[in-house]
């Protein structure tokens, strides 16, 4: 279902980032091409070398390849995607995309894509219930973002609630089902 999309994949800095592996690896395979943007916190949970493998694509990390000044284009990205998920999303980035805010790769590219976006929400119960949370993914949703509704389960934090970030099956399940009702070209 997936032969010939384009995917663009960001990653932010929360722990449900060593998910994103399985998340790259199921795009793949169900005929994908994916490509993988990181923020800087994000390399702290999981390694590029690990996404990149999976992949089959350089992971970019910034604005430019420190080692010979290509130009990593957010531009390029946004216009190159059939489809956008940020997985998981934290609320630090959740609340930059609403504010507009693009400070690093991912949320350049954000702002510059012309595709659909989705987000999968990562965080703990309390931050992702907290009145400045809920305003943010709700103005989101009002620009055309579509939520993943983040699970209830235990966190990582110890404590049970609502998010954790949606399992890879189900994002590609959402994702499938998202482009056969549009006509995305790739």
């Amino acid at each position: 279902m997936l032969t010939g999309k384009k995917i663009l994949v960001g990653v932010t800095g929360g722990i449900a980032a060593y998910k994103t592996a399985t998340l790259v690896r199921l795009l793949a395979k169900e005929g994908a091409e994916v490509k993988v943007i990181m923020t800087d916190h994000a390399k702290e949970f999981i390694t590029p070398l690990t996404l990149a493998t999976l992949s089959k694509n350089p992971v970019l990390t910034s604005f430019f390849n420190p080692e010979n000044g290509e130009w990593n284009s957010h531009i390029d990205l946004g216009t190159w995607a059939s489809l956008f998920i940020i997985a998981p999303a934290t609320a630090n980035t959740i609340a930059k995309m609403a504010g507009g805010i693009a400070d690093n790769l991912l949320l350049t590219t954000c702002l510059s894509a012309r595709c659909p976006v989705f987000v999968a929400p990562s965080m703990d119960v309390d931050m992702l219930n907290h009145p400045v949370t809920t305003g943010n993914i709700e103005n989101l949703k009002s620009t055309g973002v579509h939520i993943l509704d983040a699970p209830e389960g235990e966190l990582a934090s110890g404590l049970t609630g609502k998010g954790r970030m949606m399992e890879p099956e189900d994002i590609v399940r959402e994702i499938i089902n998202f482009l056969k009702k549009k006509t995305i070209s790739p």
